[in-house]
């Protein structure tokens, strides 16, 4: 039937005939918030690119991992910034590595809370890249090995998801064997399996401490000209035993958030990264835009697109709207 018996308009007309028939939906289970683990007590330094963003101890990640679980975020993604760095990053599995001390004090303060970890090296390398280098390369297989010691000391102290983002080649599978072996079986990986070499991660570099001293990371990171690939990727990894699939950067690059949810039935997750949050927070300071609205919106494309979680910094800013009873 066409106009005038036809008329789109009749459920948009006020915010409870909205809500009635809204397609998207979204809610604090489908949040998670990324924090940045630092040496210290008593630390909050706050990342001047990110604003409401900062670097905490241990005790001060506790403390906001608390208050963030009783706002409805039941799951954070923890990055961790070493005591000292080195050229393969053996920080990053030491059993007293800073992530490690965080999952351990998390465990008995936050019962409950999903830890997920993040597996990379770029914040534990003296140089800044997410391996092991031959040269001014980095060296695939070596990485590998690092990946599984890693992966296994998170394991062992506390972590409930591992989570690759170092975007090697059979790092899937290495570290699945290597979880399997030391027990570990039941442990779940949420695979970057699509991330790109983006412009978007400028203000976590600052956040993370992690910039290469030298070059950029487009030699293992994905080009962002490239479709298909991060299907032949996301492919390669659910073969090689991820769980769940992640693309990153998320607003950038919905289309192939979309076309991963057609294809597999995996659980997927999408990285509201730090570039798309400081975009929002600095227009919003100019008074550019309305920024719980644009925030808001922002999420449930990502949520539209196909996205089951959405790793976001604003993850405890939108669970509050939501509580509040947030309608568009």
């Amino acid at each position: 039937m066409a106009f005038p018996e036809t008329r789109l308009r009749r459920f948009r007309r006020t915010p409870d005939l909205r809500r009635l028939v809204r397609e998207t939906r979204l809610s604090p289970d489908n949040l998670v918030l990324p924090l940045f683990v630092c040496p210290g007590e008593g630390v909050a330094n706050p990342i001047s690119s990110m604003p409401g963003v900062f670097q905490h101890s241990v005790d001060r990640i506790v403390e906001t991992c608390r208050e963030t679980f009783a706002e409805g975020v039941r799951a954070v993604l923890l990055f961790g910034l070493p005591e000292y760095k080195d050229a393969e990053g053996s920080a990053a599995w030491s059993p007293d590595g800073i992530v490690q001390r965080a999952l351990r004090a998390l465990a008995a303060e936050v019962p409950g809370l999903v830890k997920i970890v993040d597996v990379c090296f770029c914040e534990y390398t003296d140089h800044g890249h997410c391996g092991v280098l031959h040269g001014h390369e980095v060296d695939n297989d070596a990485t590998l090995a690092n990946l599984a010691r890693q992966s296994v000391s998170l394991a062992e102290a506390g972590a409930d998801v591992i989570a690759p983002s170092d975007m090697m080649d059979g790092r899937v599978g290495a570290i699945r064997q290597a979880l399997d072996a030391a027990g570990f079986a039941a442990t779940p990986i949420l695979s970057y399996a699509v991330k790109f070499a983006s412009g978007f991660y400028g203000p976590f570099r600052e956040a993370a401490e992690s910039a290469p001293k030298f070059g950029d990371r487009r030699a293992y990171q994905m080009d962002p000209a490239n479709g298909r690939e991060a299907m032949r990727e996301a492919a390669l990894d659910v073969e090689e035993g991820a769980d769940m699939l992640m693309v990153k950067p998320a607003l950038a690059y919905l289309d192939i958030l979309a076309a991963l949810r057609q294809r597999f039935d995996l659980p997927l997750a999408a990285y509201h990264v730090s570039g798309e949050y400081a975009m929002l927070k600095a227009a919003a300071e100019r008074g550019w835009i309305d920024y719980d609205r644009v925030m808001m919106e922002s999420l449930l494309a990502i949520r539209r697109a196909g996205a089951d979680l959405i790793l976001t910094y604003a993850a405890r800013e939108a669970a509050r709207l939501l509580a509040a009873g947030w309608v568009e």
